[in-house]
């Protein structure tokens, strides 16, 4: 029995996974008007800016991770030291010993105060100054031992924390 394939079959075809959009043209759309033009996607299509996205589609399974404890790529002119501190903090509260809570509302303080002074727009000082107060409240409970669990080293870093953000 021969099992090498036939030679003169035609070769098998298999569709690549992604391809161009597809154009089908309708002859008139309504009478009089010319045709229209439809596209069919195989895949996501964005009609805007696409910022730190992460996408997956058509592959099963996927495990994507990402991370960004830096500062953000624009911040408005004048916050850059702010940005510096804020991503130095970010960097630094993975480690600092507060409890899972303390962490978690000092960590979205300082993503609002990113978010504050990245935008686009004019910076609003007053956003600015509330951010701020915000963050500093995040970290006054662990900076004066009233946290549940705040550990002396988790004190000191948070009230360290609190003076590096006062006068910004």
């Amino acid at each position: 029995m021969n099992e090498r394939p036939d030679e003169n079959a035609a070769p098998e075809h298999t569709a690549p996974e992604h391809t161009a959009p597809e154009h089908a043209t309708a002859e008139h759309d309504a009478p009089g008007n010319p045709a229209a033009q439809v596209n069919h996607y195989n895949g996501p299509v964005f009609h805007g800016t696409v910022s730190q996205g992460q996408f997956a589609w058509d592959n099963g399974t996927a495990t994507q991770n990402q991370q960004n404890n830096g500062t953000p790529g624009t911040v408005a002119p004048g916050y850059e030291a702010l940005a510096e501190r804020i991503g130095e903090l970010l960097r630094q509260l993975p480690g600092a010993g507060l409890g899972e809570a303390e962490q978690r509302d000092t960590q979205e303080a300082a993503e609002e105060v990113l978010a504050v002074i990245s935008q686009e727009e004019p910076v609003e000082e007053g956003r600015v100054r509330r951010a701020l107060t915000t963050l500093r409240g995040a970290l006054a409970p662990v900076a004066t031992g009233v946290a549940a669990g705040a550990t002396v080293g988790a004190q000191e870093w948070a009230l360290a924390a609190i003076t590096g953000l006062t006068g910004v």
